[in-house]
């Protein structure tokens, strides 16, 4: 079937048919980096790594730009609260972002575009906007004059007086119109400031993505994504700067993940429920068991939907991992090579616009077809269907023995496991089976699960 997204400049799902047959060009909205990612910074990262590896699936060639705002105020903020600089902050809160991101299985970008390396593009669009008619100066300000393009707001469809609700405007004499927002503002010497035919100053954040999906994509391209919360001002306001500054249409196809919850509550440091993805990571077994269950929780949720982040469904994701990794265990030995191919259910979920908690099923059902499969190559298909379904969405991607064994913080060593394993052996060919007894029970109040088999025992972190 034909890919299919929802599209939110249609308020509808389209077929998607790329710019360039064969080519494909995506810019997704990047972070803030000021501090470290929390668990709704983490969501249209997952959400668009998928889509990122469908469409490297499905097209010979794919572009992914997801940009790096280290020009900011709350970065600015950040500096000024901390006495640190603006330099070491971004340098510092740049790689934990991508450590964490890492650690969920997301893939890098192909293109990662810094606010601060296109300055200059910034300010010739600028200067295009002004030279147009759509934008003016005053009082070292620039700003996008929202009465010059009939069509603003469309996108969103807010009225007037909405959008000037949601975007919490300033209200500032130098403005023609409340809903006027800022391309440059002045920057005084403690701040960071480029020099400008309007005096030296930094951009405002909208013109930022403008300028760099511009550089690194072109006037036009295909999928622009980010959050439900930067459709507007964000969107809209890239919009406007995009099609007047440059004269053509902007993103075709506009993707946007719903809104975070947690625990059926606003996350917030108020209401102590604000999680950082660090927080999650380190309070599991390990990193890359807590990464890949964060991951499979959040896809488990359509991403157009809002999603409610709860222990539970964390519980659930690391149960579903140990029976996926399970039956994948027990075939470990068998070689699947040459049948490592997406079957079309999945495929046709995640064409459905991106159906995870369809695809996820479908792993569930493939699961138990390797369960039951009683031949060498019937076990080979189901396994190499299993672990092709799972690279798609960015799971089953490490061991089955890597995901059970993983070092737990504190926890006993792989050696003493395994040293244990043979005394309690010793011990029960002695018929002690108290002492037996007494070492699995240790093992398991440290956190490790034994299982005995015909081959001998195994053993899971819990």
């Amino acid at each position: 079937m034909p890919l299919v997204l929802y599209n939110t400049l249609t308020r509808r799902k389209d077929v998607f048919e790329p710019l360039n047959p064969g080519h494909v060009g995506m810019y997704v909205c990047g972070p803030t980096v000021y501090d470290r990612a929390h668990i709704g910074n983490a969501r249209p990262v997952i959400v668009f790594d998928v889509l990122y590896r469908l469409l490297k699936a499905l097209y010979p060639s794919v572009r992914y730009v997801r940009n790096i705002t280290d020009v900011d105020d709350k970065i600015n903020a950040r500096a000024k609260d901390s006495g640190e600089t603006i330099a070491v902050i971004t340098e510092r809160t740049t790689r934990l972002f991508h450590e964490d991101m890492a650690a969920l299985n997301c893939l890098a970008p192909d293109v990662e575009p810094r606010a601060t390396a296109h300055i200059a593009q910034m300010i010739a669009m600028i200067g295009r906007l002004i030279a147009t008619g759509h934008a003016y100066e005053a009082e070292g300000h620039v700003l996008f004059a929202v009465g010059s393009m009939a069509e603003y707001g469309a996108f969103s469809g807010r009225s007037k007086d909405e959008m000037i609700a949601g975007a919490r405007v300033e209200v500032a004499p130098y403005k023609n119109d409340p809903g006027d927002f800022v391309l440059w503002k002045p920057s005084p010497p403690e701040l960071p400031g480029w020099d400008s035919p309007w005096g030296r100053g930094r951009p405002g954040w909208h013109i930022e993505c403008s300028a760099m999906s511009l550089e690194h994509l072109g006037a036009t391209f295909d999928i622009h994504g980010g959050g439900q919360d930067l459709v507007f001002p964000h969107h809209e306001n890239e919009i406007a700067q995009s099609t007047c500054a440059n004269g053509k249409p902007f993103a075709r196809y506009w993707l946007h993940n719903g809104w975070l919850m947690v625990e059926g509550e606003k996350m917030s440091k108020s209401l102590g429920n604000f999680f950082t993805v660090r927080d999650l990571l380190d309070q599991a077994p390990n990193e890359t068991q807590g990464g890949e269950a964060i991951r499979l929780a959040m896809l488990a949720t359509h991403y157009h939907q809002p999603f409610d982040w709860t222990a539970e469904a964390l519980r659930q994701a690391r149960t579903t991992l140990d029976r996926l990794y399970t039956a994948l265990r027990a075939v470990a030995d068998i070689d699947a090579n040459g049948y490592d191919v997406v079957p079309t259910p999945v495929l046709a979920a995640l064409e459905d616009d991106l159906n995870t908690p369809l695809a996820i099923s479908h792993l569930h059902e493939q699961a138990s077809a390797l369960n039951k499969a009683a031949h060498l190559e019937d076990k080979a298909r189901c396994k190499g269907a299993l672990l092709a379904s799972g690279r798609l969405l960015g799971l089953l991607g490490q061991s089955p023995e890597a995901w059970f064994r993983g070092a737990a913080v504190g926890g006993p060593s792989d050696a003493d496991i395994e040293a244990a394993i043979v005394a309690r052996a010793e011990a029960r060919k002695a018929r002690n089976f108290a002492e037996a007894d007494r070492i699995r029970k240790d093992l398991a109040e440290r956190g490790v699960v034994l299982e005995d088999g015909a081959a001998g025992t195994s053993w899971k972190r819990a």
